[in-house]
């Protein structure tokens, strides 16, 4: 390890899974105090025993995006535990039923809104207040391949991401005088349980996205918190406003 997030206080959603544990992990390998947010508190609570276990700093707090006031609470609990928010990984979402443009319901359309975007601009306001209190820190959205092109799969998914990537290029704008970095990345195809229930719906997904992966298969989870994790280092000091592609060239 590096040491690269030493001393910094993260703060991650959807933390009990995936992309959003193996960012967890990582990032207190790296130095930082982790407190990881998810609806599956039994989950994040191995985590943090995990974490703590090899001497690292954790907390668990539960949260639910489709609800402001959740949200709002989890950032509340960050500033108890320690006073100050440094980072925040927004990497909480929830994937729709896969299905074409004219059958895709109003169900899965308010859902993708309050979980893929609502929930993301509550945070940043959250979050950003809190990081100004402190003189600044670094924000990085976690959106997807399918917000850089057309989504026939994931229609509501895929607009929701784009919105995303939309409000994450205005609040690095809006907060740069702040001293507040904002980013976003946008994972191709990576071997997680979101991943999982796509191909048990829709089977033939994964070997569908790898034949299109220029490198050939899925990502690894950690490979995406990597990037993650160098974006709210101070490495990436010069870096905001950014959506970067983190995708195995598939995007190219």
């Amino acid at each position: 390890m590096t040491d690269m997030l030493t001393g910094k206080v993260i703060f991650i959603t959807g933390a009990s899974r995936g992309i959003g544990a193996a960012a967890a992990r990582l990032f207190a390998q790296e130095g930082a105090a982790v407190v990881l947010a998810s609806r599956g508190t039994e989950a994040l609570e191995r985590i943090v025993k995990e974490i703590r276990a090899e001497g690292g700093v954790a907390d668990a707090v539960a949260l639910d995006l489709s609800s402001t006031e959740s949200i709002r609470a989890a950032i509340s609990r960050v500033e108890e535990l320690h006073g100050r928010l440094d980072g925040a990984f927004n990497n909480g979402a929830v994937i729709q039923q896969p299905g074409p443009l004219d059958t895709t319901g109003d169900e899965d359309i308010q859902q993708q809104f309050e979980v893929n975007f609502r929930a993301h601009w509550t945070a940043m306001n959250a979050e950003a207040a809190l990081m100004r209190a402190g003189g600044g820190g670094a924000i990085v959205n976690t959106s997807s391949i399918g917000s850089r092109r057309a989504n026939p799969a994931l229609p509501a998914y895929g607009a929701m991401k784009r919105a995303l990537n939309s409000i994450t290029e205005t609040a690095a704008v809006t907060w740069a005088p702040q001293h507040i970095r904002v980013n976003g990345i946008t994972p191709g195809g990576t071997a997680t349980e979101m991943i999982d229930a796509w191909e048990a719906a829709t089977p033939g997904v994964v070997d569908r996205i790898t034949a299109s992966t220029p490198m050939g298969r899925m990502a690894e989870p950690r490979e995406i918190a990597e990037v993650a994790a160098w974006l709210l280092s101070d490495r990436a000091s010069w870096v905001s406003g950014a959506i970067i592609p983190v995708d195995g060239g598939a995007g190219a």
